[in-house]
């Protein structure tokens, strides 16, 4: 009987390894349940990060939010083969950044994958620590179903909870032109976006997350920035010296800047044209301060009750102390006894008023 388990029991073993190994060759990014029209790679080959002009990428944009190669890999469906360039990012929150940032206007949504968006040249995805570029492909064969199949293969088309956790909270959704919420972590891409704003205040340098957005006004637009700070002091002292250079809350024309701080977040407003305008954004923001605990807490406990609890723990760890003394000092008790009466040469059962001590001194 014991044979025949182990014979069965090796048997299972070899037909768990053999997907997991499958899974490992094909590397895709993501396990799907659903079939993917039959796409497989078959090559990858990493590339610098200059060699992402080629699709429109900027390398000194990629290296500020933390990719240091690419990986260019080929998908083949029958006899069609097309690229996909893949850019390992330090966080999801960078390879978020990137999609953001390469986000234009004329791309849209592509209906039924989360943070994936794409216009007639190429489609963006961000998944895990991944930043994607899938170019369209030039040939007919490869229709629209393929694709997205192939994105389905690749990326996966849903985030889990933790991963929609860790992004950045979005930007006011009142008045937000779409497209334009971009999240920057560097002053290359703060330059890139925000020309003529002081952008060297912003303070990359002390762990600053930057997130704007263009809001419809009645007067035009305004953009409406977001600084995070790892400290409220941090911020405290970036916010004083916003309002130093740039004259903050003072009407001083069409190039005014609006802005308050609150805990670890500054908030501007630029190109509003008046301060009731900046009022109106900056309302849209509300900031509430949160202790995290290391455990999560019982809801059915109330904070007496957890108190109650806690002396209760410590009463009885120390009933616990008090009687492994006790139990120590039984035993180093017992431990004489029994070495007087069965070891009695030995000095371990002798009291020291038993035992006699010779000089052995000589005149």
């Amino acid at each position: 009987m014991a044979g025949k388990f182990a014979k069965h029991a090796w048997l299972m073993a070899v037909l768990t390894a053999v997907p997991v190994f499958s899974f490992a060759q094909q590397k895709p990014l993501f396990v799907h349940l659903a079939p993917a029209a039959g796409w497989r790679q078959v090559v990858s080959t990493p590339s610098p990060v200059s060699e992402v002009t080629r699709f429109g990428g900027d390398p000194a944009i990629e290296r500020e939010y933390g990719v240091k190669s690419l990986d260019f890999r080929t998908y083949q469906l029958d006899k069609i083969r097309t690229e996909v360039i893949v850019e390992p990012a330090p966080d999801m929150v960078s390879a978020y950044g990137l999609l953001t940032f390469y986000q234009t206007p004329e791309m849209t949504p592509e209906k039924g994958f989360e943070l994936a968006i794409g216009d007639a040249n190429q489609v963006l995805m961000a998944r895990g620590d991944n930043f994607i570029r899938f170019p369209r492909g030039k040939d007919p064969a490869l229709n629209d179903a393929d694709f997205r199949a192939l994105m389905t293969f690749v990326g996966g088309d849903q985030l889990t909870k933790s991963e929609m956790g860790s992004l950045p909270p979005p930007m006011p959704p009142n008045g937000l032109v779409p497209g334009s919420e971009k999240y920057v972590l560097g002053l290359q891409a703060a330059k890139r976006l925000l020309p003529s704003f002081r952008t060297d205040l912003i303070g990359f340098d002390q762990g600053a997350e930057l997130q704007l957005g263009q809001y419809k006004t009645e007067k035009g637009s305004a953009t409406l920035l977001s600084i995070n700070y790892p400290t409220p002091q941090i911020a405290r002292v970036r916010f004083g010296a916003l309002s130093d250079f740039l004259a903050l809350n003072h009407d001083t024309g069409e190039n005014s800047v609006y802005g308050r701080r609150r805990l670890t977040y500054v908030f501007l407003v630029l190109d509003a044209g008046n301060s009731a305008q900046a009022s109106n954004l900056l309302n849209q923001f509300q900031v509430k301060s949160s202790v995290s605990w290391d455990q999560p807490p019982n809801p059915q406990r109330t904070f007496t009750l957890q108190v109650v609890h806690m002396i209760l723990a410590i009463l009885l760890l120390t009933a616990y102390l008090i009687g492994a003394c006790l139990i120590a000092g039984v035993a180093f008790y017992l431990s004489k006894r029994i070495a007087l009466k069965y070891f009695p040469e030995s000095s371990w059962g002798h009291t020291d008023e038993d035992q006699l001590i010779r000089l052995n001194l000589k005149t």
